[in-house]
């Protein structure tokens, strides 16, 4: 037992590692924010030009979202960082991982809309057709809203498992929770820095995990 708590919550190394990480932990949250605001933004965009029905744009759409479900995000954050810059695109870690993530989440994002609007009976389309109420005001006023509704519950639980995702930007020398942690566990040689990094990690998805709970109860209709 005195060894377990030497190796992995060893408190003086866990205090002199605590300003490095929170620093990762900074850039943990800010990855995350700017995945979610990427992914959700673009989803939904995507979900919205689905509705034009063109065949050309549908497919196009279909083919981004089968991509980026499919395969592994450590793939696309490598891709990203590594592949481009030899097209001339150089991205940052932090770039790279937010944009790899964010283009997963919207995937994602996309398909949820989608399924969200398409739920919803089609006589709230001709409700508004005749109060004459223009497509575009239709869409912002009557569809959008209850499709946002629906999609809330299942976009949080989506956001928290890719933006856990976070963690891979380690791979392109991204300063996170866990790369933070890592380094300062090559310099004492002891693993207690990622326990630090664990219950930072907890501290910021449990409060996420807790609101996806509360948001499926509140807007899942009955």
């Amino acid at each position: 037992m005195d060894k377990l708590v030497q190796n992995f919550f060893n408190l003086s190394v866990i205090e002199g590692a605590l300003p490095s990480v929170l620093i990762g932990f900074a850039t943990t949250v800010q990855v995350a924010l700017a995945v979610i605001a990427i992914g959700v933004a673009l989803g939904l965009a995507l979900a919205l030009l689905r509705l034009l029905e063109r065949r050309l744009v549908d497919a196009l759409i279909t083919a981004w979202i089968e991509l980026f479900r499919t395969l592994p995000q450590l793939v696309i954050i490598i891709f990203l960082y590594f592949a481009l810059p030899y097209g001339g695109i150089r991205m940052s870690p932090f770039a790279a991982t937010a944009f790899a993530l964010g283009a997963v989440l919207s995937a994602f994002c996309a398909e949820i809309f989608s399924a969200s609007i398409a739920a919803l009976p089609k006589g709230q389309w001709e409700a508004a057709r005749a109060l004459n109420l223009p497509t575009l005001r239709t869409l912002w006023l009557v569809i959008l809203p209850q499709a946002v509704r629906l999609a809330t519950p299942l976009i949080t639980n989506r956001v928290i498992a890719v933006t856990k995702g976070s963690a891979l930007g380690v791979a392109v020398s991204l300063n996170d929770t866990l790369g933070a942690a890592q380094s300062y566990m090559a310099i004492v040689a002891n693993p207690s820095p990622l326990m630090l990094a664990a219950a930072l990690y907890l501290a910021f998805f449990i409060p996420l995990v807790t609101l996806s709970r509360y948001l499926e109860r509140r807007m899942t209709p009955y």
